[in-house]
């Protein structure tokens, strides 16, 4: 398939069929910390960068099959929004299989514009991120497009929750030192009010991002932060333990990754293509590989690399 993936299993959605309504790597960020790596065409500009008659296509064919899903979930490599087809998609589910839930993964950054607000408004679950509310932090963390302010993207999220009747669960991305300040967090907490989502989830690195020098924040780094924001709705996001216990959790991909990094070591990239697994699948996978200490990262001229862990001989 082209434009779907998986089922992921999905920390947050369960058993989650994929769908990507842009290439690699179309985004109107450039996170420090994106899993998929740099972003290459830095854009606000919204058009259809995957035809949309072939989306829908492909998920009529997946969909008639009525596989055991818990959602459909548009993410991918890049920012689902600038799909100026979103809308269209989301109305061809719910049409024609409306006993699928429907996600957004976003980054919320569209939804001052009341056409993007427009088109997810059928959808069951929405997920932007809101990661830093100074404009200092934000152009450090986030690298936005020049056509981007924060307080645009928080007035628009605040009119997002006026006008969607779904779940909201917005999602903070902890960077040390940059976000998890104080100053920051009492102006995260602040907007976050005015926001109003269902959950406020937060998170941090789950395997190396886009700057190789960006750290995960500690478990009880996080746990400070969860209480700071209460007593708003907060949860810290589980870790990638919890995906064996997803139906969809398949060890033989497991098996496959480390069978190939056995030989010689290789990138994300390498294994996405080697494996024919998309990106943000992978991931997964790689994030749990990591988290049980079974491979480790080197850094080469050509990027991170991921190789066996040797145990330490004494």
């Amino acid at each position: 398939m082209k434009y779907l993936f998986g089922p992921v299993p999905s920390r947050r959605l369960g058993i989650s069929l994929g769908v990507d309504l842009v290439p690699l790597k179309v985004c109107s960020l450039n996170c420090i910390y994106c899993e998929v790596g740099r972003t290459t065409n830095l854009t606000t500009e919204r058009r259809e960068y995957s035809p949309v008659s072939e989306v829908i296509q492909e998920l009529a064919g997946y969909l008639s099959q009525q596989p055991d899903l818990d959602f459909v979930t548009f993410s991918g490599q890049g920012e689902p929004t600038l799909n100026s087809g979103l809308g269209q998609v989301i109305d061809f589910i719910k049409d024609n299989y409306p006993h699928y839930k429907v996600a957004v993964i976003t980054n919320g950054t569209l939804f001052w514009d009341q056409e993007v607000r427009r088109e997810v408004l059928r959808a069951d679950v929405l997920l932007p991120s809101l990661d830093a509310v100074s404009e200092s932090v934000f152009l450090r963390l986030n690298r936005p497009s020049p056509h981007l302010k924060i307080d645009q993207i928080i007035a628009g999220l605040i009119e997002l929750r006026k006008e969607f009747s779904g779940k909201i669960y917005l999602e903070i991305f902890f960077v040390p030192h940059l976000n998890d300040i104080e100053s920051e967090l009492v102006l995260l907490k602040e907007n976050v009010r005015k926001i109003n989502p269902d959950l406020i989830q937060l998170n941090t690195l789950d395997r190396p991002g886009t700057e190789n020098w960006v750290k995960p924040l500690s478990r009880k780094r996080l746990e400070e932060i969860a209480q700071f924001f209460q007593p708003l709705p907060v949860e810290i996001i589980s870790s990638p333990e919890t995906r064996k216990k997803i139906q969809s959790f398949q060890q033989d991909i497991e098996n496959q990754i480390l069978d190939t990094i056995q030989r010689r070591p290789a990138t994300d990239k390498d294994l996405s293509e080697i494996l024919n697994l998309h990106l943000n699948e992978l991931n997964k996978y790689l994030g749990k590989l990591l988290d049980d200490n079974k491979v480790e990262c080197i850094e080469q001229e050509r990027g991170i690399f991921f190789k066996i862990k040797r145990p330490i001989n004494h």
